[in-house]
């Protein structure tokens, strides 16, 4: 029996040698490499040109992965006390969008923002100032929080419709205020789905492109952007690339760590 599940598992290990492990280290290995094949640190040194590009990817994500947790969570407990069949269409409806292409959606807000765009024809319908979102740092942190939020309310959503409710109640029978109930037994008891919800929306947010390119006009360069003209751009570097590229594998992994240890240590202070 263990070496039939051994044999099952060939594929997988397979699939993940072929097409996981070996791109990382051909990354790595381009990284510590010059132009000649040599050893060199020089593309670390040389990212330093690019320390506002980090410091823009990085603000940008914080700020959508905060937007995502105060417009996802009161979404999730909301679709978590509704009836059962009103779940199923909560959800299908949070779905629906991510059923069409990503480019395509972020086509459609570009629509809605540029200048002559829907917003704007609304606003002059009501007299209103039109407003210049399009090419803005703001247009794409909306184009993050609408593709990404879907990633911040379910996780969420799927633990807190697992609370037991009689914790709650329990609470409100001992005389615990609304915020106190939430405070104390229904936030601390969600935190897995939150913190889940932060990793699934930041990860991607700091390392986009296409919405940087299509919603900012290219003027807010992120570090997917730097990252593709290292490859696919006329400022061919696939060394500076990889470096890049690694650097941020570093650096999600190290915020994936601590957002889980922060978890275990909730965890715990929950279960004392």
């Amino acid at each position: 029996m263990t070496n039939r599940r051994r044999f099952l598992a060939v594929p997988y290990i397979v699939w993940m040698a072929v097409f996981v492990i070996a791109p990382i280290v051909l990354i790595a290995v381009y990284a510590f490499a010059s132009r000649d094949g040599a050893f060199t640190l020089s593309n670390f040194s040389a990212m330093g040109t690019y320390l506002s590009v980090f410091s823009r990817s990085f603000l940008l994500a914080i700020i959508s992965t905060v937007v995502c947790l105060i417009l996802g969570y009161p979404l999730a407990v909301i679709f978590a006390h509704e009836t059962s069949r009103m779940q199923k269409i909560m959800i299908m409806l949070i779905m629906l969008p991510m059923w069409m292409n990503f480019l395509l959606r972020t086509y459609a807000w570009m629509s809605i923002l540029e200048s002559n765009g829907l917003l704007n024809r609304a606003l002059a319908f009501l007299h209103i100032p039109p407003l210049n979102i399009i090419n803005t740092p703001a247009a794409v942190i909306i184009g993050m929080v609408y593709n990404f939020l879907p990633f911040m309310v379910l996780p969420i959503y799927s633990v807190v419709v697992k609370i037991d409710r009689s914790l709650v109640e329990a609470a409100q029978d001992l005389g615990g205020s609304p915020a106190a109930v939430f405070r104390r037994v229904t936030f601390p008891l969600s935190l897995p789905g939150v913190l889940s919800g932060i990793t699934m929306v930041f990860v991607p947010a700091v390392s986009t492109f296409v919405i940087s390119q299509l919603l900012g006009g290219g003027k807010e360069m992120l570090l997917g952007d730097l990252i593709e003209m290292q490859f696919l751009g006329t400022a061919y570097n696939p060394q500076l690339g990889s470096a890049i590229s690694l650097v941020m594998m570093i650096v999600v992994m190290i915020f994936m760590y601590f957002m889980n240890k922060f978890g275990e240590g909730e965890d715990k202070a929950v279960l004392m």
